[in-house]
């Protein structure tokens, strides 16, 4: 089935919730590195996925709940996200499809308050979800 296609400067936006953790997210932006362009812009192959990092994003994750920071990346696309027959340069296209799976890295642990001093969050990631917003409307791929 065709979807849209993702092209340079389009947007990645990441849903809060990230399994215990809840995210003050911030939308990513994808560089493409196609060859091939849609309004001027290059169009976004297999691995412009990488392109994608948010960092100094607050998180809480009960019972730790004096904020920490981390950055949002895309950890892997759906199924529905890569082009099956459409190529770029011999690379799969990147398509608006369903939700990528997120990562959320933690830099900064969120604390858990006790008595004797903060304990920090030992998680060093959580995983999440998000999803392609294109500013391409006309030109779809399989």
């Amino acid at each position: 089935m065709s979807d849209f296609v993702v092209v340079d400067g389009d947007q990645a936006m990441f849903l809060p919730a990230f399994g215990a953790a809840m995210v003050v997210v911030q939308p990513g932006v994808i560089t493409g590195s196609g060859p091939a362009t849609v309004g001027g812009k290059a169009v976004c192959l297999e691995g412009d996925e990488g392109s994608v990092s948010v960092p100094g994003c607050m998180y809480v994750a009960p019972p730790y709940v004096i904020p920490g920071t981390g950055t949002l990346e895309i950890d892997q696309l759906a199924g529905d996200q890569l082009t099956q027959t459409t190529v770029g340069g011999g690379t799969k296209l990147i398509l608006k499809g369903s939700m990528f799976v997120a990562k959320f890295s933690v830099n900064s642990p969120a604390q858990q308050p006790q008595a004797t001093g903060p304990v920090p969050d030992a998680t060093p990631s959580y995983s999440g979800n998000g999803q392609f917003v294109t500013t391409n409307m006309t030109v779809k791929a399989a």
